[in-house]
């Protein structure tokens, strides 16, 4: 190797020390970051911050280190981001914390957040999460079609049934919401 090859490999290993023992976490005795108190602002505000990371890899880090604010609509969008992320027994759990006067209005939210995806046509992936907001509020039509539709796709026949005779009782609009779940109810029956 010529000197040069020498001069820039030892100028790098130089730049690189510089780099380490400059930078202030990594002193001896230099605090580790913390996490964050709960989030300052809205649950809609945490949510619009975190969502990103509202998936299968880092949902639960993100709760960890920013947790949503402790009001009702802070734990309603921290529920719809962990169901989001696949974890909708942990949003099940965050939502059975609420008051029970409470709880509807957090699965509200969940649903608002869910409702583009099962309206895109992805009821397989919505569809757990539509069936827990159906556990917490059991007439919410839209809730129960994207769950119905999502049980029927996913082979649950009776399940589907079920929660598509429900969305019948409390929708009543002759659109194609209703002509869909009639169409596959006269499926299911065959």
């Amino acid at each position: 190797m010529s000197r040069i090859h020498y001069f820039l490999g030892l100028a790098w290993v130089a730049f690189c020390a510089m780099l380490v023992l400059g930078a202030p976490a990594a002193r001896a005795g230099a605090p580790a970051p913390h996490p964050s108190a709960a989030a300052a602002g809205t649950g809609q505000e945490w949510f619009a911050q975190v969502k990103p990371r509202c998936n299968t890899v880092e949902v639960e880090l993100t709760w960890r280190n920013t947790p949503p604010p402790a009001t009702v609509d802070g734990q309603g969008f921290g529920a719809a981001c962990l169901a989001l992320g696949g974890r909708i027994d942990s949003a099940r759990a965050v939502i059975d914390r609420l008051d029970p006067s409470e709880r509807t209005r957090a699965a509200g939210i969940v649903f608002e957040v869910a409702h583009p995806i099962a309206d895109a046509g992805d009821d397989r992936s919505a569809g757990p999460i539509m069936n827990m907001v159906v556990d917490y509020w059991p007439t919410h039509y839209m809730a129960l079609y994207h769950a119905g539709m999502a049980d029927y796709a996913l082979g649950r026949r009776a399940s589907a049934r079920n929660l598509l005779e429900r969305f019948l009782v409390e929708y009543h609009e002759a659109d194609g919401w209703r002509s869909n779940a009639e169409g596959v109810l006269q499926e299911l029956t065959r």
